[in-house]
């Protein structure tokens, strides 16, 4: 049985006829996209995909299953875990904070995590993962098979005095920076972190079911499950040992809360202007010769973009701020990754 695909065809079409383009070219797209999104369809684990134009969800599509034993079909209501998505938000708390006073991005880490042995890491290096930083998943003992935390991390690390290079002096990709970044959230607001992410950035843009996750704290409404494809047939592989650490990879989010959080990041009802500037501007190369590194964002050209992948999951978010263009794609599947099939989406939106 082939589960249903939930589209925003009305918005689709008005957007079509605004531009020119007729009904008839609007519903290809559509084909168009379907065809992209084939393998996520029917009875298996799927996706959700959003494209935004203007500030409009012109197109909203749901493939597959979000709970294969419940047999729970997606919608854009769905809720995945973002994975390394997570991180823009993560940014955009320090850059919240950085704002009311309380923090500034150039602060040494030790100032706020104490215990933390390199003196000269700040807050910018771990934002921009130049802090050199040993990686805490290759610190955990493989026989643990217990979660480990934010506090964990910092824990883990708070015992190494080994690192990767200077801070600054090169770059490094960084989940342990992002769970230190979390803790310092905490310690500057005085707030538990997914507290802060709720009552600053997902309430007031009306996210209303993002949420920072936490088992027996917190629920995530309209679930989607992560699967595995092992041995001829799906395995749920929903939660590994470092799905608790909430500052690199904790956030569940839907496409049609992430169309808010889109909508929020051309304006100034959560950050300043210049706030987003920092967060968007080049300020590292990295390990791939045409990516570069703002804070909590990928640079490409023109695009600003970010993929999250965690066990289960794979998910991207691509912007064209200057056309006013995002596509999201968000699946609850372990294989394959979404970049170049959102950048295949986008090509239908964009002037190449």
């Amino acid at each position: 049985m082939r589960a249903p695909a939930w589209f925003t065809l009305t918005a689709l079409l008005l957007a079509g006829c605004a531009t020119g383009a007729s009904p008839v070219e609007g519903t290809t797209t559509e084909s168009k996209i379907d065809a992209l999104m084939h393998d996520y369809a029917g009875d298996g684990p799927g996706a959700s995909v959003l494209v935004v134009r203007d500030g409009q969800a012109i197109v909203q599509k749901s493939y597959g299953m979000a709970n294969l034993e419940a047999r729970e079909a997606i919608t854009p209501a769905t809720n995945f875990r973002l994975a390394s998505v997570s991180k823009q938000f993560n940014s955009a708390a320090i850059l919240l904070l950085a704002e009311q006073g309380k923090l500034s991005i150039d602060d040494p880490v030790q100032r706020w995590l104490p215990s933390l042995p390199q003196s000269n890491i700040t807050i910018r290096h771990l934002l921009t993962h130049t802090s050199g930083l040993i990686d805490y998943e290759d610190l955990m003992d493989p026989k643990d098979t217990s979660q480990i935390h934010d506090s964990g991390v910092l824990e883990l690390l708070s015992h190494e005095n080994r690192s990767y290079f200077e801070p600054g002096k090169g770059y490094r990709y960084s989940n342990s920076g992002y769970a230190l970044l979390s803790l310092i959230v905490e310690k500057a607001s005085g707030q538990r972190y997914a507290d802060f992410l709720h009552d600053h950035i997902f309430r007031p843009l009306g996210m209303q079911h993002t949420v920072a996750y936490e088992n027996g704290i917190s629920t995530v409404a309209h679930r989607a499950y992560g699967y595995t494809f092992e041995d001829g047939r799906w395995t749920r592989t929903d939660q590994s040992t470092t799905s608790a650490v909430l500052g690199d990879g904790g956030i569940y989010s839907s496409i049609d809360d992430l169309q808010r959080w889109d909508a929020a990041l051309y304006d100034e009802r959560l950050l300043h202007a210049a706030s987003w500037q920092q967060a968007f501007t080049p300020a590292t190369k990295t390990d791939e010769p045409d990516v570069e590194y703002g804070f909590g964002w990928r640079i490409t050209g023109e695009t600003l973009w970010h993929s999250g992948e965690t066990v289960g999951f794979r998910n991207v978010i691509v912007r064209y701020p200057k056309r006013h263009v995002t596509v999201v794609v968000l699946t609850n599947r372990n294989d394959p990754e979404p970049y170049r099939t959102a950048k295949k989406i986008a090509a239908l939106f964009v002037a190449q």
